[in-house]
């Protein structure tokens, strides 16, 4: 049950009425059998799954949480009679208590994560080990079918079950509304991946109707449906056009399928996200941004700060700060600093990590060769970008350009570029296809084709074009802060009647524009694979 299903729309509106109708204590719980009939629906075994990752993180969470309450009793009780050495003996067995615990949860939930998701990947490449050196052999493949959302609601497990062992959040003391958290519906298809401590405020309370609320969650799905159907599914075709025949569609062509193709994907996930938030602000639930206009970033650091926010968080947070204190990379930087010099050797760890980093974010989009790459070129790219800040540094006092609006528009259009040229590997999804075509684009660029009609054989109409033109118009406009607050904030002091007339226009052009035909109900959103 896809969210650009009639069959999705008809489940959220029988949700919205009964939502508000029954008694406001068990409004959690309705979420909660409506989110595991939406994942039933999807498949039952699936159940199988989530349900595992819920009970294991709570039980870990919940006895991490009693092993720490029962060491402040101790504390409390012993206070004037322990030392200050066995007060720190009784902090590091505590530690090694939950220790025990966390990692055990955390290798069975990433395990079956790697298990569901890596493990024909991992045998496709013993397969071409074996044919490399000249056996015949082949593992076969297993028939696994990949959860959905397995890896949104494993990561934000996960970060639940570190903030307890941190003691940033108290564990959750009632296993259902811990399911909730982990399987709340609009989240389970591409995220984000919500804080236990931030979507918590508002999962689990009553709700009355608010039509504040409800009006701004009924535009921002409908702003969704704009964006997926009007836009991406529309600019798909040309996509699809360029990438299925590479022997055809080389160099310029390949700029044009980059292009396109930032602007589907950006277009396909924002739109998603803007679903799901639409979706719990009628509910009264605030889920976090994944957004903030990552397409005015002016350098690839800024550009992550902007885009898919929660995961580049999740990372930053419990892995790459983690790993960067752990006593391995301390002691690699001090050898490093000792054989490198203290410039050069501080950076070792630091860069080591970025890659670890980055190579993780990849193996998390795709179990293939070209999502590895495409992270550590990310990682690769911001490495350089930070070894050469001296430089730019510089620069900018010699050259006061800064902060000038022609400057500031070529870092944002090279960022953009940069930024679409690494994604061609998502796009091939074959590392030296991705290469080869990325070369034609100065070999063989062709650039005369778009001007004789070449453009027009992409499956897409001169009308297409045209509702493609005025769509992203329409979202460079609603980008543009000249005020403070979201558009929907600056269109609430308006008359009622301008409000309704927008909402309404804006249906219309989704009934009208959108990229429906064959295949609307199975056509999906691009993170649903991950």
């Amino acid at each position: 049950m896809l969210f650009t299903s009639y069959s999705f729309i008809a489940f959220i509106l029988v949700l919205f009425v009964i939502y508000y109708l029954v008694p406001r204590r068990f409004q959690w719980m309705l979420l909660l059998l409506a989110s595991y009939l939406f994942y039933f629906l999807a498949s039952p075994e699936y159940l199988i799954y989530i349900s595992l990752t819920t009970v294991s993180t709570f039980l870990a969470a919940f006895r991490i949480g009693r092993l720490a309450d029962a060491h402040q009793s101790h504390l409390a009780a012993h206070k004037s009679s322990l030392t200050r050495d066995e007060r720190k003996a009784g902090k590091e067995a505590l530690k090694q208590r939950q220790r025990r615990l966390l990692v055990a949860c955390m290798l069975l939930n990433f395990g079956l994560l790697a298990v569901m998701k890596y493990t024909n990947f991992a045998l496709a490449n013993v397969n071409g080990l074996l044919q490399a050196f000249g056996s015949e052999r082949q593992l076969a493949f297993l028939n696994i079918a990949l959860p959905m959302g397995i890896s949104f609601y494993t990561f934000q497990s996960m970060g639940y079950l570190l903030d307890v062992y941190r003691g940033k959040t108290s564990a959750q003391k009632n296993v259902f509304r811990l399911a909730l958290f982990v399987s709340f519906f609009p989240q389970l298809v591409q995220g984000p991946i919500s804080r236990y401590d931030e979507l918590a405020q508002t999962l689990y309370g009553p709700h009355k109707p608010d039509w504040t609320h409800i009006s701004y969650g009924l535009q921002r799905i409908l702003w969704g449906f704009f964006k997926k159907l009007v836009i991406a599914d529309r600019i798909l075709v040309a996509v699809n056009t360029i990438i299925r025949t590479p022997e055809e569609y080389q160099g310029v062509f390949v700029l044009v399928g980059m292009l396109f193709y930032t602007l589907q994907l950006y277009a396909d996930f924002t739109g998603g996200i803007d679903i799901t938030i639409g979706i719990a602000e009628v509910l009264g639930i605030r889920v976090q941004e994944n957004f903030n206009a990552p397409f005015l970033a002016r350098n690839i650091t800024d550009y992550w700060r902007r885009w898919h926010i929660s995961m580049g968080t999740w990372f930053r947070d419990y892995l790459f700060y983690p790993l960067s204190v752990s006593r391995p990379m301390l002691n690699l930087s001090r050898s490093a600093r000792r054989k490198l010099g203290e410039s050069l050797g501080k950076r070792v760890p630091v860069y080591l990590c970025t890659l670890i980093v980055w190579f993780a974010t990849g193996i998390w989009h795709g179990s293939s060769w070209n999502f590895i790459v495409w992270g550590l070129l990310n990682g690769v790219v911001i490495m350089v970008s930070q070894a050469c800040e001296p430089l730019y540094t510089r620069f900018h006092q010699r050259f006061q350009v800064k902060e000038r609006l022609a400057y500031r528009a070529f870092e944002i259009v090279r960022t953009t570029l940069l930024m679409s040229a690494i994604r061609l590997f998502d796009c091939y999804r074959d590392v030296p296809l991705t290469f080869r075509m990325f070369g034609t684009m100065f070999t063989t660029p062709n650039y005369g084709q778009l001007f004789h009609g070449q453009a027009m054989q992409l499956g897409l109409s001169g009308a297409d074009y045209l509702v493609l033109a005025a769509g992203v118009a329409i979202i460079v406009a609603s980008g543009i802060r000249r005020k403070p607050g979201s558009m929907r904030e600056r269109l609430e002091p308006l008359p009622a009647a301008w409000r309704y007339a927008a909402m309404y226009l804006l249906l219309i052009a989704i009934l009208l524009f959108g990229a429906y035909g064959v295949g609307y109900d199975a056509s999906q959103f691009i993170y649903n694979q991950f």
